[in-house]
C-alpha cells in the first residue's frame, strides 16, 4: 500500500490513479477535508486527514495501515510569508519533510519519492534540454525552488546517513483536470476560456503572455504515471529524475491544439515574447522506467476541455 501525501490534490490524485492502474492500493493523506475524485476507486483508496507537520498524527497512520512506499507531494512551502512569520514557516516546511523521512524509516518502506520542481534549474541557462546532472545555482528567485533545492540536499544526506531509498522528482509545468491557474504559464487559463466560450483571464501570471512563450508542459495524467513508475520500479539507477514531456510547448502550439476542439475559441495572444524555454531531458526517466508521454498537446487539450464541459470546476 502506497501512502501519497497531498493525495487528493492535483498531481496527487492522478498519481494515485496511476498507482491503482498498476495494481497498488493507496492511502491519501490530506490536511483539509476533500472529496474523493470520481476517477478513484473508494474501495482501494483510504483517506487519512492529517497534517504532515504533526509527527505523531503522521506516524499513527503507519499503525493503521501496512505502508510499503511513500510519495510525498504535499506542499508546505512558504510563498510570501509576513516577516514575523518567515522563520516559523520555514521550520514547518523542513519539519514536514523530516517527519516524512522519519515515517519512511520507522515503517521500513521500500522507497520514498519527494516532489521537486523544474524551478530548481532557473538561472542554469536555457536552450538545450536540462539534465539532472547540470550544475545548479546556489540561489533561487522564489521560495518554492529555494526549499526544493534545500530538500534535495537534505534528502541526499538522509539517504546516505539513514540508508533510505529517496528519489527526487523534478516536475515540469503540469496542467489538466483538478488543476489551477498557474502563475508561470497560460495553458490552464487558455483551456478554461475555450471550454467556457470566454476570453482568458491572465491577470494571475507573473508576466505578460505571448504566443512564442513556451515551457516543458506535461499533462497531469502523464505526470502521475511517471511518478507511479518511479515509485514502483524494481531498481533505479539515480536519486533524481526529471518528470516532464522532454520538449517545449509554446502558447501558439497550444492555441492551435485547442482550436482543433473549439474552432471559435477567443484565445489569441500577442506576439513578441522572448522568454527562454525551459525543457527537461527525460532520457534518464525513460531508460529506467520505460516512460514515454501519452498525451501530445492536441490530445491533452481535447481531454481537458471534455472534463470541463462535463461540469467539473477545474
Amino acid at each position: 500500500m502506497i501512502l501519497v501525501t497531498g493525495g487528493l490534490g492535483f498531481i496527487g490524485s492522478h498519481t494515485m490513479r496511476a498507482l491503482l492502474d498498476l495494481g497498488e492500493d493507496c492511502v491519501a493523506v490530506q490536511r483539509r477535508p476533500r472529496g474523493l475524485p470520481a476517477f478513484l476507486d473508494p474501495a482501494r483508496v483510504t483517506v487519512e486527514q492529517a497534517d504532515i507537520t504533526d509527527r505523531d498524527a503522521l506516524l499513527a497512520i503507519g499503525r493503521r495501515h501496512t505502508i510499503t512506499g511513500i510519495v510525498h507531494l504535499a506542499g508546505s512551502y512558504p510563498w510570501r510569508p509576513a516577516p514575523a512569520e518567515a522563520v516559523d514557516a520555514a521550520r514547518r516546511s523542513l519539519g514536514g519533510l523530516l517527519n516524512i523521512a522519519q515515517a519512511a524509516q520507522d515503517w521500513g518502506v521500500r522507497r520514498l519519492g519527494v516532489a521537486s520542481t523544474i524551478g530548481v534549474y532557473l538561472g542554469a541557462g536555457a536552450g538545450a534540454p536540462l539534465r539532472e546532472d547540470a550544475p545548479l545555482p546556489m540561489t533561487a528567485p522564489a521560495s518554492i525552488p529555494t526549499f526544493k533545492k534545500i530538500g534535495e540536499m537534505l534528502n541526499g544526506f538522509l539517504a546516505d546517513a539513514a540508508g533510505l531509498d529517496i528519489v527526487d522528482y523534478r516536475i515540469s509545468g503540469t496542467w489538466g483536470p483538478l488543476g489551477h491557474a498557474d502563475p508561470f504559464f497560460a495553458a490552464p487559463a487558455l483551456v478554461h476560456a475555450a471550454a467556457r466560450a470566454t476570453t482568458p483571464d491572465l491577470s494571475h501570471l507573473v508576466g505578460p503572455a505571448h504566443a512564442e512563450d513556451g515551457i516543458d508542459l506535461s499533462y497531469v495524467k502523464d505526470t502521475g504515471r511517471a511518478i507511479a513508475l518511479l515509485q514502483l520500479a524494481d531498481r533505479l539507477g539515480h536519486r533524481t529524475y526529471n518528470v516532464g514531456s522532454g520538449r517545449a510547448t509554446t502558447n501558439a502550439e497550444l492555441i492551435a491544439a485547442i482550436r482543433r476542439t473549439v474552432p471559435d475559441a477567443r484565445i489569441d495572444l500577442p506576439t513578441g515574447g522572448g522568454t527562454p524555454h525551459l525543457v527537461l531531458d527525460i532520457s534518464r526517466l525513460t531508460a529506467d522506467t520505460g516512460y514515454r508521454p501519452a498525451y501530445d498537446s492536441g490530445r491533452a487539450a481535447a481531454d481537458y476541455i471534455a472534463w470541463l464541459r462535463a461540469g467539473h470546476e477545474n
